[in-house]
């Protein structure tokens, strides 16, 4: 076995348990364990979702990138965070459950502030109309336990004017809940609480590792605008 297929198929132990059905608190207690590999597992799986996401915020943020305030919910080791340090971005608040990853963030020296909090079952714990940007990468899907509820609580979060940026898998475990992602985000469209202002769907997203995935699956990344 070559050493790249070895590191595939040793990310791939470490994720497939992260996408079994579990409670909330048995899912984030298998993040903290997963902290210390997470990053050199999610490359094997040439995981683009972080980087899409930076993209697509970049193309269409035309703002003071410096002072805007990014909001990294579900912020894990900060992927994203690094990702949109290249395009100029320098203020980040992160959020996340897992006191493990949240410990990894704090070490890249990116992050003016990071909170813990089990998104869905709490309030995110920043000021209403604060953040410029808002961005949820890798946390919207059928195994995370986050519900599409969020996308309200984030939307709260940003200022008027501001960008709001998802991802989500396309396999077929994840229908159902791209779905009600999708019918969530046209209610609010709506209400008058967002416009779209791009939905990007991306063949090669990352590369699958359930039973029913072969090579690459898709992925789509969503970025909306606060009304």
């Amino acid at each position: 076995m070559s050493a790249i297929n070895k590191a595939f198929e040793n990310a791939k132990g470490n994720l497939i348990p992260a996408l079994k059905d579990c409670t909330a608190g048995e899912k984030v207690d298998y993040y903290n364990t997963w902290a210390k590999t997470y990053e050199e597992d999610v490359l094997a799986l040439e995981y683009r979702a972080p980087c899409l996401a930076a993209n697509i915020i970049s193309s269409h943020f035309s703002g003071d990138r410096e002072a805007a305030v990014v909001l990294d919910v579900a912020c894990g080791t900060g992927l994203v965070a690094k990702q949109l340090k290249t395009h100029g971005f320098r203020k980040f608040v992160g959020v996340d459950a897992s006191k493990a990853m949240l410990a990894l963030a704090r070490e890249t020296g990116l992050y003016q502030e990071l909170k813990q909090c089990m998104l869905g079952d709490y309030p995110l714990p920043v000021q209403l109309d604060s953040a410029d940007v808002i961005v949820i990468v890798g946390a919207l899907s059928a195994f995370t336990k986050v519900p599409v509820s969020v996308v309200r609580e984030m939307c709260k979060a940003g200022k008027p004017g501001g960008y709001i940026c998802m991802t989500t898998r396309d396999g077929p475990a994840n229908q159902e809940f791209k779905a009600a992602l999708e019918r969530e985000l046209k209610k609010m469209e709506e209400e008058g609480l967002i416009t779209c202002a791009e939905i990007n769907q991306v063949k090669e997203f990352e590369l699958g590792v359930l039973e029913e995935e072969s090579g690459y699956i898709s992925g789509s990344v969503y970025l909306y605008k606060k009304v």
